[in-house]
């Protein structure tokens, strides 16, 4: 069944092209759609204040731009000036080209508008690299789709929507010789007036074509890119709704991740920002040095939202968070008033935490810089003979970080391998069936590994059961029961497996003589405006437990990010080498005011003195109070310039050290 058949074979396959294409707009409007619908919670509080108009104009860009990729050799093949393109199996072919490729780009937005609620953003091209070792993927594919089983079924409706609505050119035909015959086959070829119409028209595309996915007919306009999409919003987070997925993931392939910017000389850039750490200032304490065991937790998706020690006024002070353990750990340690993550993925959380790099564009150890040599807190502790390991409770290699802390410098690796054959656990019986041992045996399994190591020692875990899909044992179902967002009950079950955790380390001979951190990689779903907003959705804790009592406690004004953790924790210990780290030490007299810095969605953020400023590595985009204003609703006129030129230096610096492979200090000389 057809709505339409073109049966003029001159101007037939013109006026099938372009319904056909536009029918793929319709698509792509259809599929935006269910992605604002499916992440509303993200864009609600904004929605009213967005220019619609702008909305629409931007989206169709973007959309040109995708749609003439992914459909420029369909249309080249519905135009060929040839009669062969009139035949029925040529038409035929084109038809199966059209309906199976656009099915593809279809399926990708749709698939998004379920990932999106996780990373923040449309999907890159770097996906295939952040998860080439997972082993997993299929098991969360079919269990996405029983979850969003309405998104499978639109989906199936727009693949026969494209299938039935597609218009077909239906040539003229006479039987000759009991073959398919064009009638209008032998006027092209003696009717050259008509043949130079179609070839005029066929060699008009290609012009098109590159304007439509260049964004742009001037030549003032580079070709867009995703952080173009920011012009036509109010917040970086609100770019999604513009760019779709086949755009986002098609112009990042084999782009240049870093670009030097040139902004400023060398002189002029170590003046205003120098990543170069001289020597360790400690914190005035120096009964401390080299003597303190060094633990990280990094909890998965353990936002600060979800604590309750940070919220007092949340809810009309009726908050009180899901973390009881957590609370109680805050209260006996040192915390900042604002605390952030540097990144919105769990790739991000790595270098940031544990090697003081923050996530600029891309994650850069999925990037062409991937093999740069970079230091860290085992790899600078390991030259003072620290002993060092790394412990993830997922299949070794996931996600890539067996193979970045090998490159950052601890020496041991523990992963689901490890924790399987120690006979003091349960093996498999305690894999969650999806990612990664249950955080309460994998971290009981932590404490006690520790007991084995040569102290000092500096170690991390990396946690897993707060996460997608929202599960945790079934002996705690009852426990923890579902309340509020899905997330809820995950979170009280990492409160808990960090309780036990607690609960054994302090009975190991090692504890006193340890300083715990606990933060997590990044945040997750989310049910208050103040933590959806462009800086609010990288609002991580970051406390500082030291059970000797040696160290200050209490809530320090000013702000900490992740990248400040390295740096801070190497001053405490009293570390003299030189090292690069982009953080600063947290405890250490700093003439300069705190700060911190992110990037979301083509555009990066510097926050200071409570003045937010947005760039998008051109212009500022926007600057708010967010004292005054937490949910970013009204930009104030100018950005301070001093925030602008310190952003420009951090992100100059950032560039030219990956570029010049001059990550650590070795390289620095």
């Amino acid at each position: 069944m057809y709505v339409m058949k073109i049966k003029n074979p001159i101007y037939g396959p013109l006026v099938a092209t372009v319904l056909n294409v536009l029918l793929v707009y319709a698509v792509y409007m259809v599929c935006r759609v269910a992605y604002v619908w499916e992440n509303w919670s993200l864009f609600a509080d904004g929605w009213g204040a967005l220019d619609k108009w702008d909305l629409l104009r931007g989206s169709l860009r973007f959309d040109t731009s995708a749609i003439a990729y992914t459909n420029g050799l369909y249309v080249l093949l519905m135009l060929w000036p040839g009669g062969i393109a009139l035949r029925r199996w040529w038409q035929r072919v084109c038809k199966w080209f059209f309906v199976i490729v656009n099915s593809l780009a279809m399926s990708m937005n749709l698939a998004d508008a379920v990932s999106s609620q996780f990373t923040g953003r449309r999907t890159t091209s770097t996906f295939f690299r952040e998860f080439s070792n997972e082993g997993n993927l299929g098991t969360i594919f079919f269990t996405e789709v029983l979850n969003h089983w309405y998104l499978v079924l639109l989906g199936v409706a727009l693949i026969a929507a494209m299938w039935l609505l597609y218009t077909e050119v239906e040539p003229k035909m006479k039987m000759e010789k009991g073959k398919a015959k064009l009638k209008s086959e032998k006027r092209l070829n003696f009717h050259f007036s008509i043949f130079i119409f179609r070839f005029s028209i066929f060699i008009l595309i290609f012009p098109l074509a590159a304007i439509g996915m260049r964004g742009g007919a001037s030549r003032a306009i580079r070709p867009i890119a995703n952080s173009n999409a920011n012009q036509y919003v109010n917040q970086p987070s609100e770019a999604a709704i513009v760019l779709n997925t086949p755009f986002s993931m098609i112009r990042t392939v084999g782009k240049t991740t870093f670009v030097d910017p040139g902004w400023y000389t060398p002189d002029e850039l170590s003046s205003i920002y120098l990543p170069l750490h001289n020597s360790g200032s400690g914190c005035g304490n120096d009964t401390l040095t080299h003597s303190k065991n060094i633990v990280v937790l990094i909890v998965e998706s353990f936002g600060r939202e979800y604590i309750g020690f940070y919220n007092h006024s949340l809810d009309g002070g009726a908050y009180k968070g899901y973390t009881p353990f957590v609370d109680s750990l805050l209260a006996v340690s040192l915390t900042w008033e604002q605390t952030y993550a540097n990144g919105r993925k769990s790739i991000d959380a790595m270098p940031s935490i544990l090697s003081s790099i923050p996530m600029f564009v891309e994650p850069f150890f999925v990037t062409n810089y991937s093999l740069n040599r970079v230091s860290g807190l085992a790899g600078e502790l390991g030259r003072e003979g620290y002993s060092s390991a790394f412990f993830h409770g997922a299949e070794n290699g996931s996600m890539g970080f067996q193979a970045f802390a090998r490159t950052t410098g601890f020496q041991e690796y523990y992963g689901r391998t490890e924790f399987d054959d120690d006979s003091r656990f349960d093996g498999e019986r305690d894999f969650d069936g999806t990612w990664a041992i249950w955080d309460e045996p994998f971290l009981q399994f932590y404490a006690l590994k520790m007991s084995e190591m040569q102290e000092p020692f500096v170690t991390a875990v990396f946690t897993a059961s707060s996460h997608h899909p929202f599960a945790i044992p079934e002996q705690y179902r009852d426990t923890f029961p579902e309340e509020g967002i899905v997330m809820h009950k995950c979170i009280r079950y990492a409160d808990h497996a960090l309780r036990r955790f607690f609960e054994t380390a302090s009975r190991q001979p090692w504890y006193k003589n340890t300083i715990f951190v606990l933060t997590s990689d990044h945040t997750n779903l989310s049910d208050h405006a103040e933590y959806k907003t462009a800086i609010g959705s990288f609002s991580a804790p970051i406390l500082v437990f030291d059970p000797s009592g040696e160290l200050p406690r209490g809530v320090m004004p000013g702000m900490a990010q992740q990248i400040d953790i390295m740096p801070t924790l190497l001053g405490i210990v009293g570390y003299r080498q030189p090292y690069v780290a982009f953080g600063r030490d947290l405890l250490a007299a700093d003439t300069v005011r705190p700060w911190t810095v992110n990037y979301s969605g083509g555009i990066y953020q510097y926050l200071s003195a409570d003045t937010l400023v947005q760039f998008d590595g051109n212009d500022v985009t926007a600057t708010y109070d967010i004292a005054a204003d937490p949910l970013l609703r009204h930009p104030l006129p100018e950005a301070p310039q001093g925030h602008i030129t310190r952003l420009k230096a951090i992100i100059q610096q950032y560039m030219q050290r990956m570029i010049n492979d001059k990550l650590t200090y070795r390289e620095e000389k």
